[in-house]
Parts: C-alpha cells; structure tokens; sequence
C-alpha cells in the first residue's frame, strides 16, 4: 500500500469582497464591523486595506483512497454505494467495493446508504393568526442510489477521497424545505387551539405522510424512514394565555378542595364540640345527681344524728329523771327520818319540864359560846329563868330526901 491518502485543499479565486464578509466553502457571512467616526486621515490613506479573511472548510472523506505509484485503490464502506465511471461510462456500481484504478479519465460517486437524521424548528402561523414552532426531526435514506447520483453530484476527489461539492446539504435542503411546506400547510388550515387540543400525532403524521408521497423526494430515490415532532409551541404570550384557564380551574378545584377540608375541619370542630357539650351534659346530670346523692346521704347523715342525738338525750333525760327520783327518794326517805326524828325528839320535849328545857338551851348555848359574840339578858328573862331552876333544884332535893 502507498502512503496514507493526502487531503488536497482547493482556494477558490479571490474575488473583489465586501468588507465585513467571512466566506465559508460556498457559503459568505455577513459581520458587523465597527467603525469609528473620527479617523486620521493620513494614517488611513498610508494603511492598506484590511485582507479579506477566507475559511476554507475541509469536507469530511468518505472513501479510503491510497497511493501506489499511478495506481489508486479505493475501498468503501458497506454502508456507501460506489459508482466507478471511466471515460465517461459505468463500469462498476454496489455497496462496499474495494478496487484498483486508475485516476487518469476516471470519476468515483459515493452515495451513502445509512439513515440521515434531519432536525428542525419551523415557525408557522395558524389560521387565527397565531405563531406556532414546531421542533421535531425527519430520518431518511437513499432508495435508489443510481438514480439520486444522477440528480445530485456525489462525485469525490480521487486523492482525498472526500466529496467535492455538498450533496448531502442539498438533500437534506429539500427535505426540510418539504416538511417545512407540510407543517405551514397544516398549521395555515388549523386554528390554535386545534392545533394545540390535536397534539403532536397529528402534526406529525400530516408531515410524514405528505414525506411519503412527495413527488420530487420519490423522483430523486430518497426514502423517507421516520418523522418525529416533538413539540408544538404557540409563542410564550399566548402560551401563558392559554394556560391561565387550565390554572384558574386547577385554582378553583384546589380552592374548592381548600373549602372542602375547611367545611370538613369545621364540620369536626362542630362535632368535637358537640361531644364535648354532649360530655359536659353528661358530667353535670351525673354532678347533679352526685350532689341530690350526697344532699340525700347528708340528709340522712343528719337524720341519723339527729335520731341518735334524740335516742342520746331521751336516754340522758331518763337517766337524769331516774337518777332525780333515786335522789328525791332518797331525800324524801332522808327527810321522812329527819322528820320522824325531829317528831320523835319533839315528842320527848313534850314530856320534859321547863327547867329541863331551859338546861338543855343552856347545855346548847354553851355548846355554841365561842360563836356567840354579844348576849343580852334582860330582868325579866333572868329572873324567871333563875326562878325556874331554883324551883327545879328545890324538887330534886325534896325527891333526894325522900
């Protein structure tokens, strides 16, 4: 094998170019440059003026192509579709050849065979005027791939092994530009809130099956795989608008369900209450009668007192009352002896002589002398006291005598 293939890279021819550009490949770009509104003349007429800077972009190769000698030998992945032309006539055509050859009137085109994943972002307006972007992705591949290498050039350098113009750009190009067409035809007959309420199936179906039967992309040999829409956006405006309503109802049910819990807590406060009036009720009919039963049981406590208070003092009286009578019998009994002592004592006065009494008061007046502090006897009393007991002591001699 020669050595590893060389990347030839081509510079177009300079061209007159305006200031500010950038060219890429085929492609200018346009920048802003700055300048300023005072400028010294002299330095600007002795600058010259500033190089345009050109960026050539390297394509990518698509097919090994080496050195030997004069000979080249190309080798394809199974993936890519080789047709070999030589003088101007098709000698070799298929999918992940390997040959030697000639570059002298020859002329490689490689038409790759595996899916291509095209993303987009289209913006569209509904039919109520309204801004829509879709995002989704297109998958195709080639079908036919001799009859895409006759639209498109997909001829490749035969040193570099890399495409010489941009094919797949261009395929992928009509794609867009055809799914673009599909989703502002279907956006233009939709209203938003339509478009909105369908969701992404529909949009997405409406581009795949306007794909599938597109004249231009079967013409060409290009298959179209797959369609993926991954979104369906008004703008951000109209997005708030449009889920305000969606938010004041999920508002509403969640007020509502605010409410609700309210009522229910109120609805339990009501009922705890209510228990707890039910409970108070209860405690105080039970502390009602709890109080008739200890005023019934005091009733009875001082009924019972009383009772035995009554029962203490019927038996003190009739203790007093018999201990009474014990005692007036006894001092009757006591008296009725005094008495009958004092009778029979009377009754032995009786008997006795004056003289005799009068000795008997003196033997007791004389026994009480030491209390007695003043006596007065007067004549009389004397004198007939005197004359009666020398009449006594008269008598006693004349019995002695006897």
């Amino acid at each position: 094998m020669g050595s590893p293939p060389q990347r030839k890279t081509q510079r177009k021819p300079q061209q007159e170019p305006h200031p500010g550009v950038i060219t890429t490949g085929q492609t200018a770009t346009r920048t802003s440059t700055a300048t300023t509104a005072r400028t010294d003349l002299t330095l600007a007429i002795a600058q010259p003026p500033p190089t345009p800077t050109v960026i050539v972009k390297e394509r990518a190769m698509v097919v090994d192509i080496s050195k030997f000698i004069f000979l080249r030998h190309l080798r394809a992945e199974p993936t890519s579709h080789v047709l070999f032309f030589k003088d101007g006539s098709l000698k070799d055509s298929g999918a992940g050849l390997a040959f030697w050859f000639l570059p002298l009137g020859a002329s490689v085109s490689v038409v790759p065979l595996d899916d291509r994943e095209l993303p987009f972002l289209f913006k569209g307006r509904s039919s109520d005027f309204q801004d829509v972007t879709v995002n989704g992705a297109v998958v195709w591949r080639v079908k036919t791939p001799e009859e895409l290498a006759r639209r498109v050039d997909f001829s490749v350098d035969t040193e570099s092994g890399a495409y010489q113009k941009e094919p797949l750009d261009r395929i992928a190009a009509a794609v867009g530009q055809a799914a673009q067409q599909l989703a502002s035809e279907f956006l233009n007959k939709s209203a938003l809130r339509a478009i909105l309420d369908d969701g992404v199936e529909v949009i997405r179906g409406a581009i795949h099956d306007g794909l599938v039967v597109d004249a231009g992309l079967r013409s060409m040999g290009v298959e179209i795989v797959a369609t993926r829409v991954s979104s369906v956006l008004p703008t951000s405006e109209m997005e708030k608008a449009l889920q305000m309503p969606a938010r004041e109802h999920i508002q509403q049910q969640a007020d509502q369900a605010t409410f609700q819990r309210r009522a229910l807590a109120v609805e339990k406060e009501r009922a705890i209450q209510e228990n707890e009036l039910s409970n108070q009720i209860e405690l105080a009919k039970r502390e009602e009668t709890l109080i008739a039963q200890r005023g019934q049981n005091e009733r009875r406590r001082a009924t019972e007192t009383a009772e035995s208070k009554r029962i203490e003092a019927e038996a003190a009286a009739k203790n007093i009352k018999l201990n009474a009578e014990a005692q007036a019998d006894s001092i009757r009994v006591l008296e009725d002896a005094k008495v009958n002592a004092e009778k029979e004592r009377m009754d032995i006065y009786k008997e006795l002589s004056s003289s005799t009494m009068m000795g008997l008061a003196a033997r007791e007046l004389a026994g009480k002398l030491q209390n007695i502090e003043h006596l007065t006897l007067s004549p009389d009393m004397l004198g007939s006291l005197l004359q009666r007991v020398l009449g006594a002591g008269a008598k006693k001699l004349e019995a002695d005598a006897e």
